[in-house]
């Protein structure tokens, strides 16, 4: 097995709740709670704290497409972050119909971007989720 490329961000010991509760944004909170839940259920794993800001769940070796670089990853996360809630799903292409009926929101390389859940379908969001989590 080739060896892992080491990345800044790493799984880290912080408390994920302690993390959610210090962000200082009301809304920003309880959309996170309600996203930590969501995933907590479709992965069935247990958040940790990547870095300072992101929390996954699962593990996996992610094989980049483009380089062929290894890393350790979580299968799903997000980041509450200032702008918008960053969702980390890996692969977006198998969520091509779903986005069309998502509601507001962005895409990046893997991400999906929401300013706030009460502008998405959360039915959707929670069946993407949940796809992801097994893939």
């Amino acid at each position: 097995m080739p060896k892992l490329a080491q990345i800044k961000t790493k799984e880290t010991t912080a408390d994920v709740k302690e993390f959610i509760s210090a962000l200082k944004d009301e809304q920003q909170r309880r959309d996170a709670l309600v996203i930590l839940k969501m995933m907590q259920k479709a992965s069935g794993e247990k958040p940790k704290m990547w870095g300072s800001s992101l929390i996954g769940f699962g593990n996996l070796i992610y094989t980049s497409p483009a380089t062929g670089r290894q890393v350790e990853w979580f299968r799903i996360g997000f980041s509450p972050r200032k702008g918008n809630l960053s969702l980390y799903f890996m692969d977006l292409s198998a969520h091509t119909a779903a986005l069309k009926k998502l509601g507001k929101h962005t895409t990046g390389k893997g991400c999906l971007y929401i300013k706030r859940l009460e502008d998405v379908d959360l039915k959707v969001l929670e069946k993407m989720v949940a796809v992801t989590a097994k893939q």
